[in-house]
């Protein structure tokens, strides 16, 4: 590979949906990826994940992949945490007021033929055995399914290839953390009842049970029984799963033909870096939490979107200084919020102690009553709360996620599909970037007067109510180079 193909490239490892959106965004851009896998090719019906949050709603929704996902899933409205807590998601300010309940193959499925269609070479059965990296690249030692080692050279390499990351621990960083919940139990099957919900919770005493439907006469039941923890490798069978969802749920719904079984634990880590020069870390392989609020899946995907257009702009030489540094200061804080949010709920449903117990009713009580309180845990659990550091002095909007506003065109995630900047204002703008398709430019559907540069992750970059042309000139040179 000749040097002006290795500076135009990039490698991710791992083809979960973290690695799909990211890889599919590159090459949607105009970048060449590879994306390494490990495992051979196949469609699998088995997942852990089963639900997608409101923001990663919409960061698929600015890939024109959204509506197609609602269909293969039923919606929910509350999301209930314990016995006395619940969350009303049909609160939230987003065009996709609920969690939906489908399974991961499904998002994998979608992300998969998008970057299939964008051009991204898949690489099966491969292992990463070896990295080094340089000023100009990063060579990647890649293991086929016959063998024989290939080395793959790139401008940078994303990890993606989750909690037992081989890129992690080829770049030596640790991966500190504990285990939360020793012995957890997956099971795919079939209900002789149907539950009354799309998604049923409860615990009770030592054991605690969800099931939920993925739409197709299969349901997923997770569970644990906390008086028998034991290794992920000890025999699992049906009676075992039963038992602990009549503890928790007073009935197993008269489970049978399970298709699939599993045990695990469940571990709170995080790396101390997503970055170290040109390898990045990205979802699992960087934070790894309770299942708890299923944030687990959809904080891997908005890593993605983070990322891909920050590595797009790098890669074809117009990222600002400190753009790909930026990456990390804005996502460690939201995975370290994730694991203490998870982790916390998890205590509290595990919870033994007396005191414990009591806090836990306290919390139920005062978040069913402080309307703050529930919409910043909504914001938390959902993704769309969290917003990103903004410079001293800027305007609120800086950094903060921006809704899916009316636009005289449309919608603004219909705008962003184009992976390009969004330049939402009331005036005219025809300066750099619009000629070059690397900038929209859009109007309020109403007689708002804010102008607000959107950020193809859909984030606010730069906002002010005194817009005039030599300003938003500059605010679209810095950003946008």
């Amino acid at each position: 590979m000749n040097g002006t193909a290795t500076h135009r490239t990039v490698i991710v490892v791992g083809s979960g949906p973290t690695g799909l959106l990211l890889a599919g965004d590159l090459a949607t851009a105009g970048v060449t990826v590879t994306l390494v896998e490990k495992r051979p090719h196949k469609t699998s019906n088995l997942s852990r994940a089963f639900g997608v949050h409101a923001r990663t709603l919409e960061q698929l929704d600015a890939r024109g992949l959204a509506d197609e996902l609602l269909t293969t899933g039923d919606p929910i409205t509350g999301l209930r945490l314990f016995r006395r807590l619940s969350l009303d998601l049909s609160t939230l300010p987003s065009r996709f007021p609920f969690l939906l309940i489908t399974p991961q193959y499904e998002v994998e499925r979608l992300l998969e033929r998008r970057a299939r269609e964008a051009g991204v070479e898949f690489a099966y059965e491969s292992e990463v055995v070896g990295l080094r990296q340089d000023d100009e690249g990063v060579d990647l030692d890649v293991r086929g399914a016959d063998g024989v080692v290939v080395t793959r050279r790139a401008a940078y390499v994303v990890g993606a290839d989750g909690h037992r990351s081989a890129v992690r621990e080829a770049i030596g960083l640790e991966f500190p953390g504990v285990s939360v919940i020793k012995s957890l139990i997956l099971a795919d099957v079939r209900l002789a009842e149907k539950p009354e919900g799309v998604l049923t919770v409860n615990g009770r005493g030592d054991a605690f049970a969800m099931i939920a439907s993925f739409g197709d006469g299969w349901y997923r039941v997770m569970g644990w029984n906390r008086r028998n923890e034991v290794s992920d490798d000890a025999p699992l069978d049906l009676d075992e799963v039963k038992e602990i969802t009549r503890r928790a749920l007073g009935t197993d719904y008269g489970m049978h033909d399970a298709r699939w079984l599993s045990r695990f634990h469940s571990d709170e880590r995080q790396a101390p870096h997503y970055r170290v020069g040109r390898v990045f870390l990205a979802g699992d392989a960087a934070h790894i939490h309770s299942p708890a609020g299923g944030q687990g899946m959809n904080t891997g995907l908005q890593d993605a979107a983070n990322l891909s257009w920050k590595l797009a702009a790098a890669v074809q030489g117009r990222a600002p200084e400190g753009l790909l540094d930026s990456y990390e200061t804005e996502r460690h804080p939201v995975g370290r919020a994730v694991l203490r949010s998870s982790g916390g709920l998890v205590r509290l449903a595990r919870a033994r102690n007396p005191l414990l117990r009591a806090a836990r009713a306290v919390v139920s009580a005062f978040v069913d009553m402080a309307p703050p309180v529930q919409r910043k845990a909504l914001g938390q659990i959902t993704g769309i709360g969290y917003a990103y550091p903004a410079p001293r002095g800027a305007h609120r909007l800086t950094g903060t996620r921006v809704p899916d506003v009316a636009l005289q065109t449309g919608r603004l995630y219909e705008a962003l599909r184009g992976g390009r900047f969004v330049l939402i204002t009331p005036g005219t703008y025809e300066g750099p970037g619009v000629r070059e398709g690397r900038l929209a430019v859009e109007h309020w559907a109403s007689d708002r007067r804010t102008t607000v540069l959107v950020r193809p992750d859909g984030y606010a970059a730069w906002a002010t109510e005194d817009a005039d042309a030599a300003g938003i000139n500059e605010a679209v040179a810095q950003h946008l180079r």
